[in-house]
């Protein structure tokens, strides 16, 4: 027969709650005691928090730690045996894998390159690890399919890791970054962002002396564009000054290169327009060629010197030794697409030649124009200066001084004869444009900024550099 005691509290001797109900909760011992349990050993499928929440629970084989919508946190100084990767015993050999979150994995590379898939879907703290198994990576690559997520912020390129002995530890950090690893090396950028940048390179165009003079030639005007641009890639920017007019002597002086120059890529180097010729003087040869003096008997300068594909100048005018304009020549324009300067002619200099029109500041604009030849008579014209800046060329008795327009490149315009000088070339430009979205901010020799559409625009008229 079964004996039963029923009782609301079990207490001490000294009147201390040892088991106590009250409503259906059963509390063991009392505010203050140590309750010892004997072997140590507490069976429960569940430990319960007091609103009912589990804190520990078992279904079968599987323990779970806290409920949906819990932080489950380890304490400061705490250490997480396992993290909870679970690294797997099969090594990876194949050239393709599909990972699984919260699971490492051992990649050998030894016969074949590999291409890792991420999850396509994942929650904020998923957690990848990947290991070079049998230091191969160096020779075969591992490359990281992003599948669809971020990677450091970006959405490509795939990040490839070829560093022998390399291991990678990525944990999913939301949306906008994505995966970061917590390791990789030295936690490289993975997913360099590469873009393109327009290069516009003017020369500063060539000079004129007093005698009857050519116009100087425009300077020697080059484009390209830079492919593939990665970050930290630095660029270094020269800009050639205009030729200074002079007052005496055969012939002018050239303007300078400019140009631009970058690590991994072809520099771009752009020559100064021609000097012009005076009196029996030729014009020189540069980017754009100068024009010849009045009773000069060669031709006029040569442009395209020294020959670039496409051309990067054209040639100077010839002078007439004819009254009464008895005409310089015409300097030549700059860019593949400007004009050869135009001769002179018994009545007039000879007009300089039109520059190259580009619009990589998003309007359309002309560069390196030829100077304009000087004529030997009051009433007769004297040569215009080419479109892009050319100086308009002199006439007897005028002092003006026939400048080209600086940061053109244009070639300053003739002049007849002292007193006086001849026109200076004008100063040159290299301008860049690329994606504002790229543009890094890092430049030196202080370029103006300016914004057109999508695209950043950074004006050089000095020596200066860009780093992407």
């Amino acid at each position: 027969m079964s004996s039963i005691i029923k009782v609301d509290t079990v207490q001490d001797q000294d009147g201390n709650n040892i088991i106590n109900e009250n409503a259906n909760v059963i509390t063991v011992g009392d505010a203050g005691d140590t309750v010892a349990v004997a072997g140590n050993v507490v069976k429960t499928n569940a430990v319960q928090a007091a609103d009912a929440g589990n804190i520990i629970s078992q279904s079968g084989t599987t323990i779970t730690l806290g409920a949906s919508g819990d932080t489950v946190e380890i304490a400061t100084g705490a250490s997480l045996v396992g993290g909870g990767i679970s690294w797997q015993s099969s090594i990876v050999t194949a050239a393709t894998l599909t990972a699984e979150a919260g699971k490492g994995y051992w990649i050998d590379t030894s016969s074949n390159a590999c291409t890792i898939t991420l999850p396509g879907s994942a929650s904020v703290g998923d957690r990848l690890i990947f290991t070079d198994y049998a230091r191969n990576w160096g020779t075969n690559a591992v490359t990281i399919n992003q599948n669809s997520l971020n990677f450091q912020g970006n959405a490509s390129p795939n990040p490839v890791y070829d560093t022998t002995g390399e291991s990678l530890d990525i944990v999913y950090s939301g949306a906008t970054k994505g995966w970061i690893p917590n390791t990789d090396g030295a936690v490289a950028l993975e997913t360099p962002q590469t873009y393109n940048m327009d290069v516009l390179v003017v020369a500063g165009g060539g000079g004129t002396v007093t005698g009857n003079s050519g116009g100087g030639g425009g300077g020697g005007m080059r484009t390209t564009t830079y492919s593939t641009i990665s970050t930290g890639t630095n660029f270094t920017i020269t800009v050639g000054d205009g030729a200074t007019g002079g007052s005496s002597g055969g012939q002018g002086s050239n303007g300078s290169p400019s140009s631009i120059s970058g690590s991994g890529f072809t520099t771009i180097t752009s020559a100064g327009g021609g000097g012009a010729g005076s009196g029996g003087g030729q014009g020189l040869a540069g980017g754009s060629g100068g024009g010849d003096g009045y009773a000069a008997s060669a031709p006029g300068g040569a442009g395209n010197t020294p020959s670039t594909t496409p051309s990067q100048g054209n040639n100077g005018g010839d002078g007439f030794a004819t009254g009464p304009a008895y005409g310089g020549g015409g300097g030549g324009g700059g860019g593949a697409s400007g004009g050869g300067g135009n001769n002179g002619s018994s009545s007039a200099g000879g007009d300089g030649g039109n520059g190259t029109q580009s619009s990589i500041t998003g309007s359309a604009v002309y560069y390196a124009g030829g100077g304009g030849g000087a004529a030997d008579n009051t009433n007769a014209a004297a040569g215009t200066g080419g479109l892009g800046g050319g100086g308009p060329g002199g006439k007897a008795q005028a002092i003006t001084y026939c400048d080209a327009t600086a940061n053109t490149g244009g070639g300053g315009g003739g002049h007849y004869a002292s007193p006086g000088r001849g026109g200076s070339g004008g100063k040159g430009v290299v301008i860049l444009s690329m994606p504002t979205a790229n543009f890094s901010g890092t430049t030196t020799g202080s370029p103006t900024e300016a914004t057109s559409g999508g695209n950043k625009i950074l004006t050089f008229t000095g020596t200066g550099s860009y780093t992407a």
